[in-house]
């Protein structure tokens, strides 16, 4: 098998991705996180958590406000990047499935419905393995399958687990697990869509810590495959 080659809906070329916007903040975002923590188990959906940082001014009575330690800038601006092309703008919690539609994301149904409606599309698959001197080679599957001439190549960073006391907000006095807390995205360039072998620089990372490789349609556009880092291979830190 290539790595072009288009695999049957029920055997996907590439995980699905969804993308959870959430804060520490929001008191009707634990269960969706619940949710994600779930997913982040499932080997056919790659989950990230993405903490959103406009929750952290807001002052809930006398519970005060709360500053989500995850949250940046940064992820809400690819919240709102979303929203410029998606229905129903900006919210949380807000889960986004391969960059193509949204959905509420405690509504289980209607986010599971869209992970089956993105296994029927076309995805690149991405190999991922380790190469010479600790380096991580990557080769992507020919751009025509899915459409594409070019895309932007992404190394996202992600913290497996952690527990936090909520001492403020809506969810003041609760104790919150959070998965696949995404704490940085490195532009890595063009994605090479030939299947030509990429060498990616040595990465280090902590053991509770992850990474994955996504490979979008340039301005935030679809996400047109995408692999977890090998466990044994180079780590993101």
């Amino acid at each position: 098998m290539t790595a072009a080659t288009r695999l049957p809906a029920e055997t996907p070329a590439s995980p699905t991705v969804v993308e959870l916007f959430t804060s520490q903040s929001c008191s009707s975002c634990p269960p969706a996180e619940a949710y994600l923590g779930k997913l982040a188990g499932r080997a056919d959906v790659i989950a990230l958590e993405f903490h959103v940082d406009y929750w952290n001014d807001l002052i809930y009575g006398g519970a005060g406000r709360w500053t989500d330690i995850h949250s940046s800038s940064a992820n809400t601006q690819r919240q709102r990047a979303y929203a410029a092309r998606l229905p129903d703008g900006v919210y949380t919690p807000q889960m986004v499935i391969d960059g193509r539609v949204q959905a509420i994301g405690s509504r289980e149904r209607d986010v599971e419905a869209a992970i089956r409606a993105e296994r029927q599309r076309p995805h690149l698959a991405l190999h991922l393995s380790t190469a010479t001197a600790g380096r991580l080679e990557l080769k992507i599957g020919d751009g025509t399958v899915v459409g594409e001439r070019s895309a932007d190549l992404w190394l996202v960073h992600f913290k497996l687990r952690e527990e936090t006391r909520v001492r403020g907000g809506e969810n003041r006095g609760k104790t919150l697990i959070n998965h696949h807390i995404v704490t940085g995205m490195i532009a890595l360039g063009s994605a090479p869509l030939d299947g030509e072998p990429v060498l990616l620089d040595t990465l280090t990372r902590a053991p509770d810590e992850g990474c994955a490789i996504l490979v979008q349609a340039r301005d935030q556009g679809p996400i047109l495959g995408a692999a977890l880092c090998p466990v044994a291979g180079p780590k993101a830190s």
